[in-house]
């Protein structure tokens, strides 16, 4: 469908340098000392801790809150990193109000829980600011080796906790950079002044750990040769494709994969040098829908519309994170799903969209159809796995996604996964370091006898 395409705007530095400073901070300020004392004194500290059974890495949250209140903020650090050692990232991008923080009592009776995660970053904060050394020791060498593919949270996480075991590990990352998702996936104001990559340091300062960057698995090192060469393997590889929108022009140089253009985002040191449309559509109801939308907004862009095609509650994002976008700006429009684009040449000018209805949880479209001006849109529809290097191997996979058992455990001997590649697993930071955790701790039982 062709339609003229003088009228498109892209340009980067729509904003003055001030402007790009300011958008991009830190989007929750970090508690003070007395702000955290205030905070952590509101925690009922129950017996029964709700707020712990809701956390994904089982925190002892009422500990560490008593710490703060006591005013111990390391040994608060070294409660958290014993169940989580990607504490302080997880405080910054959890979606805590929809985890401990939902179940707080205080959110049940006062509709105003205490402020777990603010607290957590206060504490982990403090530790790596004032310690910054590792508050673990790695235990006598066991000889044992370990490859981890991935050096996202999952694999980092494996990493760690087999360190501390006294295993060798090395860490085989396709990128130049460890850190996965933390690093190159998420809002640049969740996580300022480069915190993955020192997170990233760290955790590999326990020692015992090897990360090989720009090694992808498949291509420069096969897994039935890690199979054979180490004693056991953990796969956190992640999901590297994102999905189309199966229309023609999805391929049009302004159709844009929202997760590689986050990813420029997160690495650029200028950010007045990246393109924006005026007027930008993003199609998808997940996380990365509200994280490119938002971003794109304080880029510049004068409009900005998310196009999801159920209802709001069915979306991805938390209500909460819906509300930061559209606080920002952003308009979410729902029950509307993607129909044509209209290209001329290589560009794409405007969208066309179908309104939906659901009935019983099936999905069709109406018929009728509204039509977007679009100088961008961004396609952040969810992402799939690649199965290919598994194919040698025997791995069970369902769907694409690599089977795993309650131990993170595959089909497969020598072989643990976990993270966003593994089946049924969930697209959350804190998820996939209990996966690595968990696969760790397996590992070591396994190795071990």
């Amino acid at each position: 469908m062709a339609t003229s395409n003088a009228s498109i705007d892209i340009k980067a530095g729509r904003l003055s340098p001030d402007q790009y400073s300011k958008n991009f901070e830190d989007i929750h300020a970090p508690l003070t000392r007395h702000e955290a004392i205030v905070e952590a004194d509101r925690c009922y500290f129950c017996y029964d801790a709700p707020c712990m059974t809701a956390c994904p890495t089982s925190i002892d949250i009422p500990m560490f809150i008593r710490e703060i209140a006591t005013g111990n903020p390391n040994g608060s650090a070294k409660t958290i990193f014993e169940q989580n050692i990607m504490g302080g990232m997880c405080a910054r991008v959890c979606p805590t109000e929809t985890l401990c923080e939902e179940v707080c009592v205080r959110e049940t009776a006062e509709g105003k829980p205490v402020k777990i995660g603010l607290l957590q970053r206060y504490a982990t904060d403090h530790y790596m600011a004032d310690i910054g050394s590792q508050p673990f020791e790695r235990a006598a060498s066991t000889g044992k080796k370990i490859a981890i593919v991935g050096a996202g949270p999952a694999g980092l996480s494996c990493a760690h906790r087999s360190a501390m075991h006294g295993h060798d590990v090395t860490v085989f990352e396709a990128r130049e950079k460890a850190g996965g998702l933390n690093e190159f996936g998420i809002a640049a104001y969740k996580s300022t002044d480069d915190f993955a990559a020192a997170e990233v340091d760290f955790i590999t300062s326990i020692g015992g750990i090897e990360i090989k960057y720009g090694t992808a698995l498949g291509k420069d090192v096969l897994l039935e040769d890690l199979i054979e060469t180490y004693d056991a393997v953990f796969i956190g590889a992640g999901l590297p494709y994102v999905n189309d929108l199966s229309i023609d022009g999805d391929d049009a140089d302004n159709c844009i994969d929202a997760v590689k253009y986050i990813a420029e985002l997160r690495q650029s040191d200028d950010l007045s040098k990246l393109p924006v449309g005026r007027d930008v559509v993003v199609i998808g109801g997940g996380m990365t829908a509200i994280d490119i939308a938002t971003q794109i907004k304080l880029l510049g862009a004068e409009n900005v519309t998310i196009c999801y095609r159920r209802s709001a509650d069915a979306m991805g994002a938390s209500a909460y994170e819906q509300e930061v976008a559209q606080t920002n700006g952003v308009t979410i429009r729902h029950w509307l799903q993607p129909k044509a684009l209209h290209v001329d040449g290589n560009m794409v000018n405007a969208i066309e969209l179908e309104y939906t209805s659901g009935t019983n949880g099936s999905l069709s479209g109406t018929g009728e159809t509204i039509t977007l001006k679009a100088d961008q849109v961004f396609k952040a529809i969810g992402q799939t796995p690649d199965d290919t290097p598994f194919t040698k191997t025997g791995i069970e996979l369902v769907k694409g996604r690599i089977g795993v058992d309650e131990n993170r455990k595959t089909s497969h001997a020598k072989v643990w996964a976990g993270g966003d590649c593994v089946a049924g697993g969930e697209d959350l930071t804190v998820a996939s370091v209990e996966d690595g955790k968990i696969a760790a701790e397996h590992i070591h039982k396994t190795l071990m006898g």
